[in-house]
């Protein structure tokens, strides 16, 4: 009879095992519906991310957050279908640079050439994530119209997913702008030698110049910064400096109707020298400056020089660029070899004397020279307007969003050294921008 019960208890156990899966599994599909819905309502959708695709290059390299990579070496790759970015429409662009709206022959084609970093990856921008990052953080680019050019870019391509923005100009900038949400800015100082300089004349009493028989001129005051950004050192976080192409403009600087005259410490440098050796010592003196005042745990980053494209003479001897697509690397050479002192050769002549005064500064070089060679084909042209083609200025869109591509990378992979770094040695507290409260005023 015990032997039965026990069947019988067995029994009625199997029979009533398969209620407890069959349970478990209503429970679970109901918990995991309750979460999705949480989950679908708390967390915020990215502002107009169906405009954007972050894409991973492929066939590159990760890279780990700090680790250093070459960004300079590379090629250019056809992207049939290039992430959108920003567009004609963004009301920054001068009209000179806005190659769609211009009708530049290539305007909607030049952006689809993608550059392929030899040895890593070159993440595509994401703009959210940049405001994100550098909230609180003011950026100054203080430069000739090349870095205006890469201003905008940067500009352009935050205004797309931030429209609430506030623009003003702080520290003495040409323009600048806050997205109020972030309370990031970004300026924009003009400035075309850095150092201060005025048209000179000769004076009635004479002097050292006047006795050399100098009568017109530019006074260059090589140890003074120029007023549109001395200012800028104590309230921006991260600068971007470049300058080059004023230095070797005839237009302007005529060697002999209105040479560059060169002072120091309020006189003349004498003998005159040439533009070369000026630029030399203003970039000294610069570096200098800037090293002593600006604001502790500020980023400089120093540009290299911007490559023209002017084939058949230069901008004044009817000199164009109408390529369809980027230069081979043999066109590269022909065009940009100090050897051959072409029309073009300014671009490697100005980072000769960049890279020999920065040597050794706590500056860091933003390499956009080699990978902008190739790129005859982004010029505005005849586009820009004007009696004469532009092959200085790129075309927005166009190849300075790839600049901030690598500008950003860099700067990245700075920040997390130093907050790394940081955190060993004195705890979270310690990493991050300091604080001057400046951004949210004016």
């Amino acid at each position: 009879m015990a032997s039965r019960e026990h069947s019988q208890h067995q029994n009625q156990t199997t029979r009533k095992v398969p209620l407890f899966p069959l349970l478990s599994l209503v429970c679970f599909i109901s918990i995991f519906a309750v979460l999705s819905s949480i989950r679908k309502t708390s967390v915020p959708s990215r502002p107009h991310s169906t405009s954007f695709e972050f894409r991973r290059s492929p066939g590159s390299a990760r890279r780990n957050p700090g680790e250093s990579c070459d960004f300079s070496d590379g090629r250019w790759i056809y992207d049939p279908n290039p992430p959108a970015r920003y567009n004609n429409t963004c009301k920054e662009i001068f009209k000179g640079w806005n190659c769609i709206s211009g009708n530049q022959f290539n305007g909607r084609e030049l952006v689809k050439w993608r550059w392929q970093p030899k040895h890593c990856d070159l993440p595509p921008f994401d703009p959210v994530r940049f405001l994100q990052m550098y909230r609180d953080t003011s950026i100054g680019f203080v430069g000739d119209s090349l870095n205006r050019n890469m201003f905008v870019s940067l500009f352009c391509s935050l205004k797309r997913v931030s429209s609430e923005v506030k623009k003003w100009r702080p520290a003495g900038a040409d323009r600048g702008f806050t997205f109020l949400q972030y309370n990031l800015t970004l300026a924009y100082h003009r400035t075309n030698l850095l150092a201060r300089y005025g048209r000179w004349s000769a004076n009635a009493n004479g002097g050292v110049l006047e006795s050399l028989g100098y009568k017109e001129g530019y006074r260059v005051d090589v140890d003074i910064p120029d007023s549109t950004w001395a200012e800028a050192l104590s309230f921006h976080d991260i600068l971007i400096f470049n300058t080059g192409h004023w230095w070797w403009a005839p237009s302007k600087f005529d060697p002999t109707k209105s040479p560059m005259l060169f002072f120091e410490k309020g006189q003349p440098v004498v003998p005159p020298v040439l533009p070369d050796v000026g630029l030399d010592m203003a970039l000294k003196h610069m570096v200098m400056f800037v090293e002593n005042r600006t604001q502790p745990g500020a980023i400089k980053f120093f540009r290299t020089q911007s490559p023209r494209h002017f084939e058949g003479g230069d901008w004044d001897q009817g000199g164009s660029c109408n390529r369809e697509k980027p230069l081979l690397p043999v066109q590269v050479e022909k065009l940009f070899s100090v050897k051959n002192n072409g029309t073009n050769v300014e671009a490697r002549l100005v980072n000769q004397h960049l890279y020999k005064v920065l040597k050794g500064s706590g500056f860091h070089i933003l390499d956009i020279t080699h990978m902008s060679e190739f790129r005859a084909d982004a010029h505005p042209s005849a586009a820009g307007g004007k009696k004469h083609d532009d092959c200085m200025h790129w075309c927005l869109p166009g190849i300075t969003d790839t600049w901030n591509d690598l500008f950003i990378e860099q700067l990245n992979t700075i920040k997390f050294r130093k907050e790394a770094t940081a955190v060993s040695s004195s705890g979270p507290a310690a990493t991050g921008f300091p604080r001057h409260g400046s951004q949210s005023n004016g």
